[in-house]
């Protein structure tokens, strides 16, 4: 195995955190959040740690940054996951059976993929890719976008090829979505809601109806929508009961011990309120939580030298004796910090139940390389200094 660079960030986590057996264990991690506190960095070096424990793990994104995106190896337009180079890995110190795998979701791609897998006849897949509403459908069906989220879910997690998927949600409200697009969908697809629009033998009682309908069609969305409609539902209807299956699946999924959702937020007061309200639906949904990540926080102060222990001598610069007293308020401001996201991180172990909560350190900007995530993943859970 290779030594990890000497100029390798020092390991902060000296003991095992509540998301060191997720990373070890878990076939799902969901991480969730509020947009801006760093869900997509946390989800990307959670994929890190456990690749790093031998695991070949598989980093499910929404919309990563640009660099970031890059570094993974995540080509934008990429129709399945993209493995990070065997040669990053190593020198990150990654054990030569851990693999990191990276996809940007593209919700068509995804659909696409479930239109194959449900279709009993390449007739009827081509009937559907070619039907002008299939590139629309997520305007028609509500939800439907977030269901190929938790269609990419449950198929990249149970065909067998990785160990982990960690996804990386919208941000929470959106992420509500995604979690209840399952039932939404079943919902959708019960025959007695469809078969409304499905030709079928029709008495005069029926034909009266149907030719109201073409006419509240045609007038909002011109000639032949509905029966470009019904063609379209009529090619998917004997897929509607696999669909269903694969919603209630995905369900199960999720709700099993098999997968767990942790809520990263940050000491901003709205993203606080948005992780508590998260995890208040969380629960109401019976789904597994983990524990909270306080990004970006200033809870720890390891190593941080306090300027009262400075010492100047006579010889010094007389500028250093002025700076000195500016340099301790700025020190004051950030012990006052410190206290008050120590004080946070009590509070968001409480509200656990179980301690289940940890704060990682500002890093130095944006983390948008794989050292940056090695770095973050060290300060998540317990790595050795050679990345096991």
């Amino acid at each position: 195995m290779s030594q990890r660079p000497p100029d390798f960030p020092p390991v902060i986590v000296h003991e095992p955190t509540f998301l060191d057996s997720l990373v070890s264990t878990k076939k799902v991690i969901v991480c969730c959040g509020a947009g801006g506190v760093g869900k997509t960095t946390t989800s990307a070096a959670l994929g890190v740690a456990a690749a790093a424990r031998g695991r070949k793990v598989l980093v499910l994104t929404i919309d990563p940054a640009r660099r970031l995106a890059e570094a993974m190896g995540i080509p934008e337009a990429a129709r399945t996951p993209s493995p990070v180079p065997r040669e990053k890995l190593t020198e990150l110190g990654i054990p030569a059976n851990g693999e990191l795998w990276a996809w940007m979701l593209r919700p068509e791609v995804v659909f696409e993929s479930m239109v194959r897998g449900l279709s009993d006849s390449e007739e009827r897949t081509q009937t559907i890719l070619q039907n002008r509403l299939y590139k629309h459908l997520s305007q028609i069906v509500a939800g439907m976008q977030e269901y190929t989220a938790a269609e990419a879910l449950y198929r990249l997690s149970t065909e067998g090829n990785y160990d982990l998927v960690v996804l990386d949600t919208p941000p929470s409200r959106n992420a509500l979505e995604f979690l209840e697009a399952p039932r939404k969908l079943s919902m959708f697809l019960d025959e007695r809601v469809i078969g409304v629009f499905l030709p079928k033998k029709r008495g005069a009682f029926w034909a009266a109806a149907s030719s109201l309908i073409d006419n509240v069609f045609t007038r909002i969305f011109g000639d032949g929508f509905y029966q470009e409609l019904q063609q379209f539902l009529g090619a998917f209807s004997g897929m509607f009961g696999g669909m269903r299956s694969h919603a209630e699946a995905v369900r199960t999924l999720l709700t099993s011990d098999e997968a767990t959702f942790v809520l990263v937020t940050s000491p901003e007061p709205s993203a606080l309120a948005e992780a508590s309200f998260f995890q208040s639906k969380i629960k109401e949904l019976e789904l597994p939580f983990a524990g909270y990540v306080l990004n970006r926080s200033w809870a720890y102060t390891r190593g941080f030298g306090a300027p009262s222990a400075i010492t100047l001598g006579d010889s010094v610069d007389p500028a250093l004796h002025t700076a000195l007293p500016k340099l301790q308020v700025l020190a004051a401001e950030e012990t006052a910090r410190a206290k008050r996201d120590r004080g946070l991180l009590l509070d968001l172990r409480a509200q656990t139940g179980k301690d289940a909560a940890i704060a990682t350190p500002h890093l130095g900007g944006a983390i948008e390389d794989l050292r940056g995530l090695a770095a973050l993943a060290q300060n998540l859970v317990k790595l050795e200094p050679d990345g096991t």
